[in-house]
């Protein structure tokens, strides 16, 4: 019986920074989902439950649009990758904006997540260089 092993398993330090991102943004958004989940005044929901999923979706794109752009020949692609990866990020930070001034106490484990984005930017960083 023979097992198949992939052929590229993904270590670089950047591709792990974005699976850890992700695991933490999507434990935070639980969290913030049930401080939300309850109706407000004349039966509307709470505006900022919508920001929690936008946070999951974009960290979820980092990791595979990491290795598209490790994955691609040519350097125009590459960089399209990256810009890409320069969107979500930005996107993140703002969204944390967002839930930052939201009232709710797992508004508190946001720093955390900006905290793992800025050792993100930094990894990003370097690691465009090695493309």
């Amino acid at each position: 019986m023979s097992s198949q092993v992939p052929e590229f398993t993904p270590t670089s330090p950047i591709y792990l920074k974005a699976v850890e991102i992700f695991a933490l943004s999507r434990n935070i958004a639980t969290y913030l989902v049930e401080d939300f989940s309850s109706l407000q005044e004349e039966n509307k929901e709470h505006p900022d439950v919508y920001f929690t999923g936008d946070i999951v979706q974009q960290s979820i794109s980092l990791a595979p649009e990491i290795l598209r752009a490790e994955q691609k020949i040519f350097s125009e692609e590459k960089y399209k990758h990256v810009a890409s990866i320069d969107r979500l990020t930005n996107l993140l930070h703002r969204n944390c904006d967002r839930l930052e001034r939201s009232s709710s106490n797992g508004k508190d484990f946001l720093p955390i997540l900006r905290k793992e984005l800025k050792k993100f930017r930094k990894l990003q960083r370097t690691w465009m260089l090695t493309l």
